[in-house]
């Protein structure tokens, strides 16, 4: 350990003749330039890069790129997960075109986590919290290139892809294109990524053997990168980052790894250029109709409800104007969902397949036939989302895989997206829902799709009144779901999990635990915490005011009546305290009732909390909170400061 014997290691040189040929320097540029621009064309130099190039114009290259891969592919030290296994694929292929085109590519990293990874364990507690820091970084990283004309972002997953998407943003002037990181695919048997994270609640309620678990477990990520195949937050972030416009046609959801997702490396650093010539910024992109867009084609997925953070901070970082609650709830109202993927069904299509089917310009097509888009937008393409659309209409791509996707899987396309009538007639209905009530004053969120059909009344309504059970923990309530101490009946009040508690950590452990429960469809959830995009159930999130921040979840009691009622047609919903030891009552006494009440003893933050994440919890909530997208608002944080002082 402390030294190895070989002579050679001694053969230490201090001098190098250093690279050949001249910088390409000007009178005017060793008067006018700043020190930091001529010394950064000697260090592209000293690393490598053919002087007499030196002054073509310079691009940098975003990754998220986790892990160290042999040539072959072969790993020498993992990644966080394959999201990020693989994009740096995608960076060499960016690079070596813009190298070809006469620019100089840079390239700068910032690795994102994995929610999946961290399910249950205290590394979700920094999960949310991370975006923000990243998206920090990758700003800094963009700045600290200032002779840069343009960057692209290569990203895939559920923090780092949001981060990337904040930090493109807010390019302003400057060209901005997204490249998304694919999906990975799936097993030819076995089960995909979301259910097999279920093996552990399984095995405890002796549904599987160990052997199955083991052979399950090692197979479900088949293939090295990309995003998992169901339409969970990754999935829905690089959908919405094309319906924004900053990535080019057809490249969210690709496979990672295959010719298609390469391609769109090398057709992005062309995008940029044009873009640069073309003068067009950002911000020529990025428009209040773009995140409008966005939205729509998040209902039109049916998405993730982890976007409803994720995109207004994205608006907030092109210094848009942030959809509200209000404006989630109106677009839910008029877009239809269309598209048929897992997690939401009734078949699930896995996310590959959905790119094969035609991915985004395939569902925008059916919105624009609607009137629901304003294609008048302008993408990275440098033209409008109507140009876009009109070439994918006619194009020889788009029949192609739709062929390749029937000869490949028996599927056929109009079965994965479909037109509207068809969407409505095979039941599929609007994903996302914003109860209020006593419990959640300023709103929550349900994925009303995800409750199970049987318990829909013919008025296409969802009544559950139950009594509940209260854990400030994710430990507890999973400990109790795996004692079978969850009855028939019961809602689950999952409490302390929001900013202030746990840094809003996701609780899919929770809900994927209760769905192997014989009675399971008969659970109820309500957390100020948040959820899975593959989440399923009925669970109501992003409960606010969360229990740490005075709201009245936090003063339930056990065996209080709880009252959940979703109305799938017209999006709205309830969730009130209804009961107690008492007896039954109305929703407005169960007000007066919880304004009486104190806060339970027992709330408090996590023990295991980090203080980096109280840190950011105190500054989100100081700029606009849950709803606000939990960004970080200079103007506010520093006024709440003034005033304090």
């Amino acid at each position: 350990m402390l030294e190895t014997d070989r002579a050679e290691l001694c053969d230490v040189k201090t001098h190098a003749p250093g690279p050949e040929g001249l910088l390409p320097l000007s009178p005017e540029m060793l008067v006018t330039e700043p020190s930091g621009n001529l010394f950064g064309m000697s260090q592209n130099a000293g690393m490598g890069w053919e002087a007499s190039r030196l002054l073509d114009p310079e691009f940098l290259i975003l990754s998220t790129h986790g892990g160290v891969r042999a040539e072959d592919g072969r790993a020498i030290a993992l990644g966080f997960h394959t999201g990020h296994w693989e994009v740096g694929l995608l960076v060499a292929e960016a690079a070596r075109e813009l190298k070809a085109l006469h620019a100089v590519p840079f390239a700068g990293a910032c690795t994102d986590p994995c929610d999946g990874r961290t399910q249950g364990t205290a590394g979700m507690m920094d999960s949310l919290p991370f975006r923000n820091d990243a998206a920090m970084v990758l700003r800094r990283l963009t700045r600290s290139l200032p002779t840069r004309k343009g960057v692209l972002g290569v990203a895939t997953c559920d923090k780092g892809l949001p981060a990337m998407m904040m930090a493109l943003a807010s390019a302003g002037a400057h060209p901005a294109v997204l490249v998304p990181g694919g999906v990975t695919l799936l097993p030819e048997s076995g089960e995909d990524a979301g259910k097999v994270q279920t093996i552990g609640a399984r095995y405890a309620q002796q549904q599987i053997t160990l052997e199955y678990a083991q052979e399950v477990g090692c197979r479900a990520c088949a293939s090295p990168g990309g995003g998992c195949q169901f339409l969970g937050t990754a999935a829905t972030a690089q959908v919405v980052g094309e319906a924004l416009g900053l990535s080019l046609p057809h490249t969210a959801l690709a496979p990672s790894g295959q010719a298609i997702w390469l391609d769109a490396a090398k057709r992005s650093a062309r995008a940029i250029i044009r873009l640069h010539e073309s003068k067009l910024g950002a911000r020529d992109v990025l428009m209040d109709a773009a995140i409008r867009n966005a939205m729509v084609l998040h209902a039109a997925f049916g998405g993730s409800t982890n976007l409803l953070l994720h995109l207004p901070a994205i608006a907030f970082s092109a210094g848009l104007r942030r959809p509200t609650r209000e404006d989630w709830e109106a677009v839910n109202r008029e877009a239809p969902r269309l598209v048929d993927a897992l997690p939401n069904g009734p078949r699930g299509f896995a996310t590959v397949q959905v790119f094969l089917a035609g991915g985004v310009p395939e569902v925008m097509l059916h919105l624009r036939d609607a009137g629901l888009l304003d294609t008048s937008v302008k993408t990275v393409t440098g033209e409008s989302l109507d140009a876009s659309l009109d070439w994918w209409k006619q194009s020889e791509r788009r029949q192609t895989l739709r062929k390749r996707l029937r000869d490949l899987d028996g599927i056929d396309a109009d079965e994965v997206i479909m037109a509207p009538d068809k969407a409505r007639s095979r039941g599929l209905t609007a994903t996302v829902c914003f109860p209020v009530g006593n419990l959640a004053p300023e709103g929550s969120v349900i994925k009303s799709t995800a409750i199970d059909p049987t318990l829909i009344g013919n008025d296409n309504v969802y009544r559950h009144r139950g009594p509940a059970r209260v854990f400030t923990t994710e430990e507890g309530a999973i400990a109790a779901i795996k004692q079978g101490r969850i009855g028939h009946g019961d809602v689950l009040v999952l409490i302390c999990g929001g900013p202030k508690g746990a840094g809003m950590q996701e609780t899919y452990q929770v809900t994927s635990a209760l769905k192997q429960l014989p009675h399971c469809k008969h659970v109820a959830v309500i957390t100020d915490a948040r959820f899975s995009g593959v989440s399923t159930g009925a669970c109501v999130g992003h409960v606010s005011p969360e229990a740490l921040a005075g709201g009245s979840v936090g003063k339930v009691l056990e065996g209080d009546l709880i009252e959940i009622v979703i109305d799938r047609g017209a999006l709205t919903g309830t969730v009130n305290l209804v009961g107690d030891a008492s007896g039954v009552f109305g929703a407005d006494e169960g007000a007066r009732r919880l304004a009486e009440r104190k806060p339970r003893a027992d709330l408090k933050a996590h023990p295991d909390l980090p203080e980096d994440t109280r840190l950011w919890a105190a500054l989100v909530n100081a700029s606009g909170g849950v709803w606000g997208g939990c960004v970080y608002d200079t103007e506010k944080i520093v006024d709440a400061l003034e005033k304090r002082n």
